[in-house]
């Protein structure tokens, strides 16, 4: 019976799964999760009971079929390459490549942004978006900060140069490789690492001057209505070894004091039994055994000291030396991956009124002090020498489970969300190593990017630059999900012939009109259902409607799978459409409307560049 409608149910069945798919992910109180799984069981129950039939009696969207995403290798490749933007993230790996970079601006706030934007977008080419914001929001809000402006001036074209600089390579967005996955499939050729590098240039480059020059203005002067991450402002008074040929030795002031040193406020300088202090004379250039005193943000003492913590450790006097000297390979507070967690002393605790050294506190608790914080309090002694008072904030080093013992003591209050983790050297130049070894393979065509991406995850694993926990939490079942119903919705859609209905319709709309103003209508659409959408599920829906379009015009099939590419791509008139868009929103305070008085602009524009870059360069 169901043999009899089969074939004329099956595209409405398509159809159907797609409506439903783009009412659970707009319901606000359905996690993508679920609505991903949900669409999922719904194709898989719908097909069981009306087969799409085959010419050889199977059905040819089976559980096998629509089920094959989650073992597609443009997933697999795109889960490797976010787990080696995790470890880079995590480890510092880029960050002082991008502080350099802000070097070259010589301290002037304007140039440093474009700078810093133009740098996000040529990475964002070879890098996973979503880690590379990560990396610049902080940068870009302090630097707001010295400018004297709102981040909020900033960071939406922080997420939009993301966006820009993922149309230009293969692996530059997760869309880029899925559609790519799905020509393959489609029996067509898949792109190769550097196919649209030359028209996404084109696209990116004038794109960004446009942000600059114009939706910046667009953009509101907002305070930022929260904080990415744990608590930056938070002030610490610390010292600072300065040891030779290590950062900071022979480093001078200038105009009496160390600008150099970005964000950090030098109180004293602790020279033998004197004290050096500020305005300092022009050549009092720090010395080896010098010690700093001095306050700053946790992150600004990070970044001082590069990545060096052990010059943020006090020394505890000859008694504790010698404690050390017996210590048989590293100290407790050193041994595997560190982390960087606050610690509040307590009212009535029997640490009040003594010295870190007279407690012994590296030893007690296996955790070493690297700063202090007290409010109201303006201080120039080493924190060695400074008696601790209630509501002191400890600012603490060590592992994981020396952090774990500190809950429950008595007398100190681990403040649980301050927790990150320390980046530490040697991980980074291996972070920097796998994914250096993983792209160059790829972009040489030496290896399959499917293959060097998750080679380079299990690298990352296997040299302990990350744990399997911190990989797994990086990609997300949502992230899984999501692709995976695209990808299956993707496949209903072609085997249906849904695709075929649609691309006759908008080629009927057009009819008569040349192959470019089809193309660019194309566009326009995936980048309108983009922004509704989402970039993901676009992708994969539209590339058999790019292939069929292009097919029933006689045109060639890249041009229009590049417009889905760079369509899919620009989610710039909502927050939802894209995961950098979310990621700046709360830092800058921006509200739904922001975006599409910013967004739309910025889309009508990309969409008059891409119509005149594609037919140009493809020779349409």
């Amino acid at each position: 019976m169901f043999g009899i409608i089969e074939g004329e149910i099956g595209p409405v069945l398509a159809f159907g799964a797609i409506v439903v798919a783009l009412v659970l992910y707009a319901a606000p109180r359905v996690s993508m999760e679920l609505a991903s799984l949900a669409v999922i069981c719904l194709l898989l129950l719908a097909f069981h009971i009306f087969p799409e039939t085959g010419g050889d009696g199977r059905n040819r969207l089976g559980p096998a079929d629509l089920l094959a995403g989650f073992a597609n290798p443009a997933l697999i490749a795109l889960l490797g390459l976010i787990v080696i933007g995790q470890g880079l993230a995590q480890t510092g790996a880029l960050d002082r490549g991008a502080r350099a970079l802000l070097g070259a601006a010589g301290g002037r706030s304007g140039v440093a942004v474009s700078l810093s934007l133009l740098a996000v977008l040529l990475i964002s080419g070879v890098l996973n978006n979503v880690p590379v914001v990560v990396i610049f929001i902080p940068i870009l809000q302090a630097l707001a900060s010295r400018g004297g402006t709102a981040p909020s001036r900033s960071l939406m074209i922080l997420s939009f140069a993301s966006i820009l600089g993922g149309m230009t390579t293969l692996i530059g967005s997760s869309t880029n490789l899925l559609v790519s996955g799905m020509l393959t499939d489609l029996g067509q050729p898949g792109f190769g690492f550097f196919d649209f590098t030359v028209p996404g240039l084109a696209v990116a480059l004038p794109g960004l001057l446009f942000a600059l020059l114009v939706v910046r203005r667009l953009l509101p002067d907002r305070s930022a209505g929260g904080e990415a991450g744990h608590a930056t402002g938070r002030q610490f008074l610390a010292q600072i070894d300065i040891v030779r040929d290590r950062p900071l030795d022979g480093l001078r002031p200038a105009g009496g004091f160390f600008p150099q040193i970005a964000d950090v406020t030098v109180h004293t300088i602790q020279r033998g039994e004197a004290s050096l202090l500020p305005p300092f004379e022009e050549d009092a250039a720090l010395q080896p055994g010098d010690i700093l005193i001095v306050s700053a943000t946790r992150a600004a003492l990070t970044e001082a000291v590069r990545g060096q913590m052990d010059l943020l450790h006090p020394s505890l006097g000859d008694a504790w030396a010698a404690r050390e000297d017996e210590t048989h390979g590293k100290p407790p507070w050193l041994r595997g991956r560190q982390l960087l967690g606050e610690v509040m002393v307590t009212p009535g605790s029997e640490l009040i009124g003594r010295t870190l050294e007279q407690i012994g506190f590296r030893y007690r608790y296996n955790c070493v002090v690297v700063g202090v914080q007290r409010r109201a309090a303006r201080l120039r002694r080493p924190i060695t020498d400074l008696p601790l008072a209630a509501g002191d904030v400890l600012l603490v080093q060590g592992t994981a489970e020396a952090k774990a013992a500190l809950r429950g003591r008595p007398g100190i209050l681990p403040i649980e969300w301050s927790a990150s983790e320390v980046p530490s050297a040697p991980e980074a130049w291996r972070a920097l190593a796998i994914f250096a070894a993983a792209v160059g393979l790829a972009a040489l065509d030496i290896l399959p990017i499917e293959i060097g991406a998750l080679a380079g995850a299990a690298a990352m694993l296997a040299t302990r630059v990350m744990t399997l926990r911190q990989a797994a939490r990086a990609i997300g079942a949502d992230l899984v999900l999501v692709i995976a119903a695209a990808l299956a919705l993707g496949k209903a859609l072609q085997a249906t012939g849904g695709a075929t209905i649609l691309s006759d319709l908008l080629a009927a709309a057009l009819a008569g009109a040349p192959i470019p103003v089809v193309l660019s209508a194309f566009f326009l659409l995936v980048a309108v259902l983009a922004n509704l959408v989402g970039t993901k599920a676009v992708a994969v829906l539209f590339t058999p409607i790019a292939v069929s379009l292009a097919q029933g015009l006689g045109a060639p099939i890249e041009p229009f799978a590049v417009a889905v590419v760079f369509g899919a791509n620009c989610a710039f008139a909502t927050p939802m459409g894209y995961q950098t868009n979310l990621l700046v929103m709360g830092p800058a305070g921006y509200r739904f409307q922001d975006f599409v008085r910013a967004g739309l602009p910025m889309l009508i524009f990309v969409w008059a560049t891409v119509s005149l870059v594609l037919p140009l360069y493809y020779g349409l």
